[in-house]
Parts: C-alpha cells; structure tokens; sequence
C-alpha cells in the first residue's frame, strides 16, 4: 500500500489574483517541504498553462498521474480545474464554484473545445459560465465519464452550493437531476467535516479537503489536503475510493481549524467589525451596527441554519480528520513576528528550515514528530503551539469577511486576549 498525502485544488499563474511563483517546479519544490506527493494541476482548462502542462508533464506507470519532466516520481500531478456557474434559481441569481477532476491531458484539451464554445477560456484560469450546473455536469460527463466533478469551499458566502449570499439549501437545487454524478463535496478553510456532519443529507458524499491555494508557499499549499493509502496508485483507484467513502482508502483529511478561515463567524470588514458569534449577528438581524448594511454572513452562522443534527454528532461512516495550522504561522505568532510579511520573514523561514530538516517535512513536523524533536530544532513556544494543535487547544479569534482567523499566543496571566463582543463596536 501507497500512502498518497493529496491536495486536489490549487491555482496557476493564470488565475486572477495567483502568484507568479505557481510554476511546476516551485509546486514540486515547495510540495516537497510541505509532505505533499500529489497535487491537482490547477486551471487546466486554460490554454495557455494546458500548453505549459502538456510540454513539461509527463504520464507515469501510475495512469492518470503525471511527473515533471526531469524530476523523480516523489511529487505528482493529477488534472485539475475549477469553474464557476451563473444561473438564476427561483428568482435569485447562484453563483457556485465546482472542482473537476479529469483523467489525462488530452481529455482536459476535449473539455476545453467543448466548453470554449461557451466562454472565453483565456480570460481566466477559473472560468464563469452562464449555464446551470447540471449542464454543467452533463458536459463534463458526456466528454468523458472518467471525469469527476464536486462543488469547491461548499460554505464560503460567495461562489459555493451552499453559500449564505449565493449558494441553495439542498445539492439538489443546484444539481438537479445530475445530483446522481455528485459524489463529494469540498469543506473549505471555514468549515471542517464536524460541521458537515451535522446535516444528514451529506451523509453520503466523501468530505474532501484541499488548499484553493494561490501561491506555492507552504503556509498556503496543503494547509488543507487529503490522505490515501492506495494499493496501486493511479486516477482511476484514487477517484474510485472517493466514489465508495472508503475508510481503508481514505485514511482522514487535514484540515486548517475552521476559526483559521476568512469566513467562520459573521463580520463586516469595511467598517471593522467582527468576529461576531452566531447568537450575537442574529440579534442584530445580520446588520452592521456602525453603517446598517448587512453582514457577511459567517459560515458557522450557515450550517447553523441548515442542520438537522446537533453540535457533537459524528455519523457512523465518517471519515476521520486532523486539525493542524501552518507551522510557519504557529512559529511567526511563537517568535513575535507580525504583519503582512511575516510568514516571508528570513527569521521565521530560518527556524521553519530548521524543523523541516529535522522531522523530514512539514506534515511530519504537525502530526507525528516529538516534542523534544520540534523543539530541539525551533524553540519550547513552537514546540508548545504543535502540540497544543495536536490537542485542538489553540486559541484562534475566529475569522470573518474575509479576514483570516489569528493566532493568540496566552498573556502573562495564562488567559488568552479579550476577543471583542458586539457592544464593543456600539458607539
């Protein structure tokens, strides 16, 4: 058996808003540091990075899964894409993103033709199109019923099924009657599979977990991703164990504790206000109480009002998962660095080094290297952070309006800094 560590949704240069340094060799390298082996290509249906893929990728034994051109087989690429959809669904307009899977190149150049037709392909390494997502699925099933396709950061308030500005209630409502071809659903940053859990009607769909990441940086790049253990590694077993929810093949998924994302609790940036706890924005109706335009609905707040189950329930079929954070943030907040550039910071990058040549990579560091080992190579405050994400025991003021969860580090009293309740933004 052939452990797969998987972050199946990422992003290329031709993305809006995407690093320049998502190139295939900085995705190996960095893959590398991180314990990744398998990652989805990104954008693979825009031409021009379709172009670079096909010139410097390389099919293996392993069907399905590429390696770059001169390098070993220890990182792989599997075809990958998002896209988005615009339609209108009883009188409001949805906008929902959906990862497609694609077993070859050549079938990603079919999709391509097919959906050109439709949308200008080059504008955007994540295309929009103005059809529903069962024509979506259709499309995507007609060109090849190998292809596999799922709805991106389910919870996120905008462009997702079940986002509070966007997205339905139910995956029929988006599917319809191709629901049928629908056999997983992304998490997303915001929400981990507890919260899932809490509505039965997801109980048959595989929770997967990957990082949408925009740059190839470690703290972004598998922050969220899945774990396999595959007897002979290839497309076909690996979509195969997501189709069945198999726990011998689905090992858990890491995830990024939900407080960490943009979107958890309730907020409106603009005016500085948030994180506010679900029982708090409701009060209020969901408004902003400094300029009275509505709240960000927080993605807490959303599976809030759609389960059926209570906080706790873990259903009997449930794939299990691991919380950790980037070790580059548990060292940045350990070491005092802030600001925007702190995770680039030749302090924080020189002890993250550090612990990555003693415990192996990244992922080896967060779940199962000792204490004594982390410490040895960081210092006893970063060793403390690991284990205290180990023991889900971080102190996280919760993230909202697309601002990211932060890290708290206890004062000298031992109690974590006062998180603000909503009088405090009352004048």
């Amino acid at each position: 058996m052939v452990r797969v560590t998987a972050d199946l949704h990422i992003h290329s240069p031709f993305s809006a808003a995407t690093s320049e340094k998502m190139t295939l060799h900085d995705l190996v390298r960095f893959s590398r540091i991180k314990g990744l082996n398998l990652l989805g290509t990104g954008d693979a249906l825009h031409p021009s990075w379709l172009s670079i893929l096909k010139q410097n990728l390389e099919e293996t034994v392993m069907k399905g899964l590429y390696k770059l051109k001169g390098e070993g087989e220890d990182v792989l690429f599997l075809t990958q894409t998002e896209v988005g959809t615009v339609h209108v669904y009883e009188g409001k307009v949805r906008r929902i993103h959906h990862v497609i899977l694609m077993p070859s190149l050549e079938v990603a150049e079919q999709l391509t033709d097919r959906l050109s037709k439709l949308t200008d392909l080059k504008a955007d390494g994540r295309p929009v199109l103005t059809i529903t997502p069962a024509e979506l699925v259709e499309t995507v099933i007609e060109t090849s019923s190998d292809n596999f396709i799922f709805p991106a950061h389910a919870w996120t308030p905008w462009w997702s099924i079940f986002g509070s500005i966007g997205g339905v209630n139910r995956m029929e409502e988006c599917y319809e009657d191709m629901t049928k071809h629908i056999y997983a659903l992304e998490t997303g940053l915001s929400s981990d599979p507890a919260m899932n859990w809490r509505l039965s009607a997801l109980d048959r769909y595989t929770l997967l977990s990957s990082s949408d990441s925009h740059s190839p940086w470690p703290w972004r790049l598998g922050r969220e991703c899945n774990v396999f253990e595959l007897e002979e590694p290839s497309y076909k077993e690996l979509i195969d164990a997501i189709k069945a929810k198999d726990p011998s093949r689905i090992l858990f998924t890491i995830e990024t504790p939900p407080e960490y994302g943009k979107y958890h609790y309730s907020g409106h940036r603009k005016c500085g206000v948030g994180p506010i706890p679900p029982s708090e924005a409701r009060k209020i109706g969901y408004r902003c109480p400094v300029c009275g335009k509505r709240l960000t609905k927080g993605v807490e707040d959303r599976v809030e009002e759609m389960a059926d189950r209570p906080k706790g329930f873990k259903p009997e079929n449930a794939i299990p998962y691991i919380k950790v954070l980037p070790l580059a943030e548990l060292i940045a907040t350990a070491l005092g660095v802030k600001g925007e550039q702190a995770l680039y910071s030749s302090r924080v990058w020189d002890v993250y080094l550090n612990v990555v040549n003693v415990c192996g990579n990244e992922l080896k560091a967060l779940i199962e290297s000792s204490r004594e080992d982390i410490e040895k190579a960081s210092t006893t405050i970063v060793a403390d952070l690991v284990v205290k994400a180990r023991e889900n025991a971080l102190k996280i003021t919760p993230g909202f309006d697309g601002v990211y969860g932060r890290l708290q580090l206890e004062n000298e009293r031992g109690k974590p800094k006062k998180q603000r309740n909503l009088t405090d933004f009352l004048t």
